[in-house]
């Protein structure tokens, strides 16, 4: 999947085409994100107990992740990204893969 938790996001497709948000729940087996405060849904539930009210409760609902692009940190535009290994080594002796921005050629995992 090409987005993380936490990664800032631009909506491209939808009802909330446009807006951004920051990523706070990846799906990768579904490729779905659930991204904060953006496609909200409104549920209707019942009271069960004293404790739990019933009523109306939005929440964030999944979106496909083909549907969200990337803002690079560096250079700040909404933008693709592909993966290239560098030169450094993990603790397994194999190369790192990292993210970059195809826009302005910066690594975005640190």
């Amino acid at each position: 999947m090409h987005v993380k938790t936490g990664d800032e996001v631009l909506i491209i497709a939808g009802k909330d085409k446009g807006r951004r948000g920051k990523i706070k729940a990846a799906l990768p087996k579904e490729n779905r994100v659930v991204v904060e405060n953006l496609n909200i849904m409104k549920r209707h539930l019942r009271a069960r107990g004293p404790g739990k009210p019933g009523g109306i409760i939005e929440t964030e609902a999944p979106i496909d992740a083909s549907n969200v692009m990337l803002i690079c940190p560096t250079c700040g535009r909404a933008s693709r990204t592909g993966k290239r290994f560098l030169e450094e080594r993990d603790h397994k002796e194999r190369p790192r893969k990292v993210r970059f921005c195809k826009a302005c050629d910066a690594v975005i995992d640190q």
